[in-house]
């Protein structure tokens, strides 16, 4: 790709899962926000204007500068072709429909292993033609490079802002309310909960936060999970704002992370956790993180030594208890997280592998 002068770039981004506004969301985004902070022009593709919606959930600058047009790109060729070809960089959220782009350099971000969203087939090969890949962690790369596809993996990096606070007696855990694709498994983390207080009275005083945004569409579902807590010690926190978040994160002694569990993850890749950026967020501010053994997790996480990875819900029961008992453990696995989180995804090596895009 021929080296362009960042501060003269004019970018696009087309997601259609935008107002998800989740830890895809905010990736995607970060990236155009380094280059918008290098002096790029960026639009962003969508019917309304959601800059607020998004300052409020991301800590990001862009927003303050974003255009955004009312264009719906995946609806004919045509105006796709014509809407683009006045753009240095084009980025697009595959929901496994393409399109021709006229754009100079074009990129297909990709957050979920999921075969059906990269079917190369004649005509797609055609359309992508001008296309490169950015895979958001090294387990989608990994599956990607299954199906044959070669991506640029550019993982998120964790906000410096993220410290440790005084610590109190809570167990956190972070993610949307829904029940469909990659959930959270609540329900599973509020029946884990329970068996563990009854199992050890050392947990008797904990209290289990389960913070993450929802939207109306997924209402019965949060009801389902509030009818199942039936205890003053599960509180729930809905669609708070970041400062909220990263102060749950500083108070929580331990975050747990249920995505993936009873998933069969050869058959099934996307339905597991791609990356874990609420992990990391958890492991930089001094939680003790423990997630279920597989997808992005697995790879990130070395089991007792940064984090503690599970197989399933009477595993995490036994791993809880002996960090309990064994504090040298517990502060070595805390500190070490801290040093994985701000050595490994920090914003300057981020930085470096988005301006080297261009």
């Amino acid at each position: 790709m021929k080296k362009i002068e960042v501060k003269k770039l004019k970018v696009g981004l087309y997601n259609p899962f935008l107002d998800t506004l989740g830890g895809g969301e905010k990736h995607i985004l970060s990236i155009i926000d380094v280059l918008v902070d290098n002096g790029a022009e960026a639009t962003v593709f969508w019917n309304k204007n959601l800059s607020q919606d998004l300052e409020k959930r991301f800590s990001l600058q862009c927003f303050k500068t974003l255009k955004w047009l009312p264009v719906s790109l995946i609806s004919s060729s045509l105006v796709a072709m014509q809407t683009l070809k006045s753009f240095d960089l084009f980025f697009y959220v595959s929901n496994g429909s393409y399109f021709f782009s006229t754009a100079k350099n074009n990129f297909v971000f990709c957050m979920v292993p999921d075969k059906k969203l990269y079917n190369l087939n004649l005509i797609n090969k055609i359309k992508l033609r001008n296309y490169k890949f950015i895979s958001n962690s090294p387990y989608t790369t990994k599956w990607l490079k299954n199906w044959n596809i070669d991506p640029i993996t550019i993982t998120p990096y964790i906000d410096n802002q993220l410290k440790p606070g005084k610590k109190e007696k809570i167990i956190l855990s972070v993610g949307r309310f829904f029940p469909h694709l990659h959930n959270k498994n609540q329900v599973q983390i509020i029946e884990t909960f329970k068996k563990l207080k009854n199992k050890y009275k050392e947990f008797l005083n904990y209290k289990l936060i389960l913070a993450g945004g929802l939207k109306n569409e997924d209402r019965s579902y949060f009801e389902q999970l509030k009818s199942l807590s039936g205890d003053s010690s599960i509180i729930f926190k809905l669609n708070i704002s970041l400062d909220e978040l990263y102060g749950l994160y500083g108070l929580s002694t331990y975050f747990w992370h249920f995505t993936g569990l009873g998933v069969d993850e050869k058959n099934h890749p996307d339905s597991v956790e791609h990356f874990g950026i609420a992990p990391l967020e958890a492991a930089s501010s001094g939680c003790l993180v423990l997630c279920h053994n597989s997808g992005g997790p697995k790879e990130i996480f070395t089991n007792e030594e940064n984090g503690v990875l599970f197989e399933n819900e009477n595993d995490l029961i036994k791993s809880i208890k002996k960090l309990e008992d064994n504090l040298p453990l517990k502060n070595k696995i805390v500190s070490n997280g801290v040093k994985l989180a701000k050595n490994k995804y920090n914003y300057q090596l981020f930085k470096n592998k988005v301006l080297a895009l261009v």
